[in-house]
């Protein structure tokens, strides 16, 4: 059991009452050695499982000592997820604050240690609720515990985590520091050097994939800092940047758990990592403990579900780390075929952010949001506790997990969706540029005019339509996606948009394929994305009515984007074309995405050296003028959380419309004390990153 041989001793007295709601039992014990606080503990537990009807839940039971409450599990299982937090808090308690030495020691990676002097406090109350209390820019704030404060966690805490954990617990290095001599972290200097593995780094460092498959690598480098990037000069620096300082691999339920009460016990920064593809950059943090979920691959598939709701069709279920392709695949792999709603990208995981943000894709016209087809989650809270979250068990949590915004309910560790039949689809791309338009700009935003004043006839004939619009005139539509349409039944729907663009006299090429089923459409004309860039991202959705009545002023508005140095990404569908309006209210996502035909992500790109001032007065530039500009071209449009500015104004109402109000207080009722953090999410109006984007904090 984690704890025991510790190898500390003495003696000291407390008082211990375990309570559990129905069969309330107390214990107390007094005279307790600590070189045998694992195996006491153990005895000190009166472990009786909850038998509350119509739920799952892994109630915790309260243990009271003198000065604060700790939280024990009923349940075996999740006993060990909070062993090492509960027995170092405990040991805590009996000593005396002593400071810790510099820091002149680093991870030991064969046997998983993190080195003397990580802590700036061994042992003391401090370490499990204290803050750090700032000053910046004439405000106080009380901030999480970053590495070098006081109430980090003692290098004894750390190793109890790392054994509860199975030995997973890791220190967070860059991808790139392989091509440098020395990793600067925030922990200490590491050796990295390995000319094989920044080779590795040199060639894959641009693939979205190879980025996903590592612990805490995020998909933009802007929100790393910038830091240690590939180089062919080792003797440069390598920091840390914006990049976690920790991170568990997760391979159990119960090594999430410990990461959960681990983070909270002790006022951590706490970052939840499935594939890192986040236009925000919230899967990374300075300074924070991350919890990688990427390994929970389990797919199950029953083509008739049972569950706390009337839907009895295909449905299937997933683990936190499952991607699109895979469980496209899956279904794919079914006689006959099955799909389910995903993003555009491949690459992105199905079963958190995603689902959290809403998540639009190339079948939400027909099917809604993702968030839509969901049936069921099991899902960590910020107590520690793993729950089952439906329309009948944790209703609230249910509806807020779809939809109300990603980090900000808890870890979802697996969801069950709707699958629906496999039609064959067919799907048609074509692009104008400056040859097109014989370099005539102004003819070529005309045609960008005309094709934009289709939005609504698209969506409403059921299309799904991705375009790019970059300086240079370059514009690019791929694909249009006619779900269960033949070539001729999509080109029906594109003829009045050809037309105009005939009579104006431009040439243009277009493709139009038929595939037997959308799987394999999917596969062959979305595209993956590129990582490593530094950007930052906006974006805006514009409302039917904004498009039937302003045309003429959101083209006004994209040529603003593009003369400000950005360029824009559509994607045309209504939210709400599919689906019943008696489901609209059934989940977190915004109302007003029911009514929107065209949603745009604007991209403002960085060079990778730029300076905190130059950051900053672009971050002006995004949030005033590029998307400041749309805002005002589409006031019936709306804000999509996982790809817009999170620093716009009025963000609750761009993000969640009406909804804001009800995600707030349960947002107060599931994670009280701020456990989980991504930023602008419902409750998070207080919380900054300052110090230049380092400090997680609560302005006071």
């Amino acid at each position: 059991m984690p704890g025991q041989g510790l190898g500390e001793s003495g003696t000291s007295t407390f008082t211990a009452r375990a309570y559990h709601i129905g069969d309330i039992a107390t214990v107390q014990s007094a005279t307790t050695n600590h070189s045998h606080l694992g195996s006491r503990l153990a005895r000190l537990l009166i472990l009786k499982p909850s038998r509350a009807a119509h739920n799952e839940d892994l109630h915790l039971v309260p243990l009271r000592f003198p000065w604060f409450w700790f939280r024990i599990p009923t349940s075996t299982t999740t006993m060990r997820a909070t062993i090492a937090s509960f027995v170092s808090s405990a040991l805590l308690l009996t000593q005396q604050a002593a400071a810790a030495p510099t820091n002149t020691s680093t991870w030991n990676e064969t046997t998983g240690d993190i080195g003397e002097g990580a802590s700036a406090r061994t042992f003391g109350v401090a370490s499990i609720f204290d803050w750090t209390y700032k000053r910046w820019n004439g405000a106080n704030y009380a901030c999480k515990c970053h590495p070098g404060d006081l109430c980090w966690p003692s290098t004894l805490q750390w190793k109890l985590l790392n054994a509860t954990v199975g030995g997973n617990l890791q220190v967070s290095i860059p991808p790139a520091a392989s091509c440098y001599n020395t990793f600067q972290g925030l922990l200490g200097n590491i050796s990295t050097y390995n000319a094989a593995q920044c080779a590795e780094v040199q060639a894959n460092y641009a693939s979205e994939q190879w980025q996903i498959d590592l612990p805490t690598a995020g998909l933009w480098t802007y929100f790393t800092n910038d830091t240690c990037r590939p180089t062919t000069n080792p003797t440069d620096s390598c920091t840390g940047g914006y990049f976690p300082t920790l991170y568990i691999k997760a391979k159990t339920i119960a090594h999430i758990q410990a990461g959960v009460l681990f983070a909270k016990n002790n006022n951590l920064r706490l970052i939840i990592r499935n594939t890192g593809h986040d236009f925000l950059g919230r899967s990374v943090g300075w300074g924070a403990l991350v919890i990688n979920t990427h390994g929970f691959k389990d797919i199950s598939l029953t083509n008739s579900y049972r569950g706390a709701c009337d839907y009895t069709g295909s449905a299937i279920t997933v683990g936190a780390g499952v991607q699109a392709f895979e469980a496209l695949s899956k279904l794919h792999s079914l006689s006959p075929p099955k799909i389910m709603v995903t993003g555009e990208c491949a690459t992105v995981g199905v079963a958190g952010g995603l689902v959290q943000g809403g998540g639009h894709g190339p079948l939400t016209n027909l099917y809604g949001f993702l968030a839509d087809t969901a049936l069921e989650f099991k899902v960590i809270t910020a107590d520690g506790v793993l729950r089952t979250a439906n329309a009948k068990i944790n209703p609230d949590l249910f509806w807020a997990l779809r939809g109300g915004g990603p980090s900000a309910f808890g870890v979802i560790v697996q969801a069950t969706y709707k699958t629906f039949n496999d039609y064959s689809s067919s799907g048609t791309t074509f692009a104008l540029g400056p040859v097109n338009v014989n370099n005539n700009e102004t003819l070529w935003w005309d045609a960008i005019a005309k094709f934009h004043g289709y939005s609504n006839h698209f969506v409403d004939n059921g299309l799904y339509v991705y375009y790019e619009i970059y300086p240079g005139m370059t514009f690019r539509v791929q694909p249009v996606v006619g779900v269960n349409k033949t070539a001729a039944q999509l080109e029906a729907v594109l003829r009045p948009l050809f037309d105009d663009w005939n009579a104006m006299g431009l040439t243009f090429d277009k493709t139009t394929t038929t595939y037997s089923t959308f799987y394999e459409l999917y596969n062959a004309l979305f595209e993956t994305e590129v990582a490593g860039n530094s950007a930052l991202t906006g974006g805006w959705t514009f409302g039917k009515t904004d498009v039937a009545n302003n045309n003429a002023g959101i083209i006004d508005a994209f040529k603003n984007v593009l003369n400000n140095g950005a360029f824009l990404v559509g994607h045309m569908w209504n939210g709400g074309h599919g689906l019943p309006q008696s489901q609209w209210a059934d989940s977190a996502v915004n109302p007003r995405f029911r009514n929107v035909s065209d949603k745009l992500i604007t991209i403002l790109p960085l060079s990778g050296n730029a300076p905190i001032a130059e950051k900053e007065a672009a971050q002006r530039v995004l949030t005033d003028i590029v998307d400041g500009g749309l805002r005002a071209a589409g006031p019936n449009g709306a804000a999509y959380i996982n790809e817009a500015d999170p620093f716009q104004p009025n963000w609750q109402t761009a993000f969640w419309g009406t909804n804001y109000a009800k995600l707030l207080k349960l947002r107060q009722k599931w994670d009280p004390s701020g456990v989980f953090y991504s930023v602008s999410t419902p409750g998070t109006e207080k919380w900054e990153q300052i110090e230049y984007g380092t400090r997680l904090c609560k302005k006071l």
